[in-house]
């Protein structure tokens, strides 16, 4: 599943603008009450609106640069750590590896390296795309059984009710309870608020309020 576009609130327009434009270095357009960023293949919209809790995104670099892309970030944003490890091997069955930092409003933002794609020993540290995308959810078991509807497996390990990842390496929803702290933080919270996620899927899912999953044109 790739993430095409990801659309999200946020409280200050204006230093999310800054924040993916100058830290981050990505194409950011703004225009009237939204802001896009480009990810790869992934658009990032924000628009006005206030939500509870932390929003999280996870974004993918390619294999073999993860030292590289920890260097770059620890230089531009607040790296997020864990009793001071800074370095995340993934669950059982993902080969991954991950690094966090602080994004604007809190935000837990990710880079992770995925040994399970294919690597290349000359490619350079880049952004490639949106891969992970936080839903904050009552039960996590249950949403994930409705985004079967959308042809959508558990990705690696089985459904939790308070964890739950859905999708492929190239892209999945992180299907957490409404009350869990986003790793590795203790006091990010996932909360419910509108998401509305466009993809490779085959039909719509309502997760909940304003938490939509839809195909591509829909």
């Amino acid at each position: 599943m790739r993430i095409h576009e990801v659309v999200l609130p946020a409280r200050d327009l204006d230093a999310v603008a800054r924040f993916y434009r100058d830290v981050l270095e990505l194409e950011v357009t703004e225009i009237s009450d939204r802001v896009t960023v480009r990810i790869g293949w992934t658009t990032v919209v924000f628009e006005p609106g206030e939500y509870a809790g932390a929003h999280h995104l996870a974004i993918t670099i390619p294999t073999g640069t993860f030292a590289e892309a920890k260097a770059w970030i620890a230089d531009r944003a607040e790296l997020l750590d864990r009793d001071g490890v800074d370095e995340f091997e993934g669950p059982p069955g993902w080969e991954s590896r991950s690094v966090y930092f602080d994004g604007p409003e809190g935000q837990v933002l990710e880079l992770i390296e995925r040994r399970m794609l294919p690597g290349d020993p000359a490619a350079s540290f880049a952004l490639s795309y949106v891969s992970e995308v936080g839903v904050a959810v009552p039960d996590a078991v249950v949403a994930a059984a409705q985004l079967a509807d959308a042809g959508l497996e558990p990705f690696a390990n089985p459904p939790a009710p308070g964890f739950a990842p859905v999708g492929t390496d190239e892209g999945m929803l992180i299907l957490v309870a409404a009350g869990r702290a986003w790793l590795p933080t203790a006091d990010r919270l996932a909360e419910p608020a509108p998401v509305t996620i466009r993809a490779d899927v085959a039909a719509p899912v309502t997760l909940g309020e304003g938490q939509r999953l839809l195909p591509l044109g829909a």
